[in-house]
């Protein structure tokens, strides 16, 4: 099990983040083991919250932690007005998100996916996207 540090540079928060390919496997696994490690005040991370600029995102489905690469969300539904923290910043701030949302994306093996979230899952998986893509809340 490796852990990283979680990074708080917005420089850094604010890059988009490069395909992941198969050399980034590793890098899902450790991101995976700090998600777990941290699992009482984190609900889910991206890569370059641990200082890699790669489009995976880790998160809880329940108890069970998850991966995906290369996530991109192809369809939302009813919006809303919510208050979000994270792990990289300080306070909470307002952020629109969507209950309903179904996400392509690829697994540790790279078979595409696609998969329907709701509730606060979706929402999780919708910051952690985000940071993705260089937005922080």
């Amino acid at each position: 099990m490796t852990t990283q540090a979680i990074i708080h540079d917005v420089m850094i928060l604010r890059t988009k983040s490069q395909k992941a390919s198969q050399a980034d496997l590793k890098i899902a696994e450790d991101l995976k083991d700090t998600l777990i490690e941290n699992k009482n005040i984190a609900a889910g991370l991206a890569a370059n919250m641990i200082g890699e600029n790669k489009r995976i995102i880790a998160f809880f489905v329940g108890p069970f932690p998850m991966l995906m690469l290369n996530p991109k969300i192809i369809a939302k539904k009813e919006s809303y007005i919510t208050e979000e923290g994270c792990l990289s910043l300080t306070g909470v701030r307002p952020v629109k998100r969507y209950k309903i949302i179904s996400v392509e994306y690829e697994d540790t093996s790279f078979n595409k996916k696609i998969q329907e979230f709701t509730d606060f899952t979706a929402e999780v998986i919708q910051h952690e996207i985000d940071h993705c893509d260089g937005i922080l809340i």
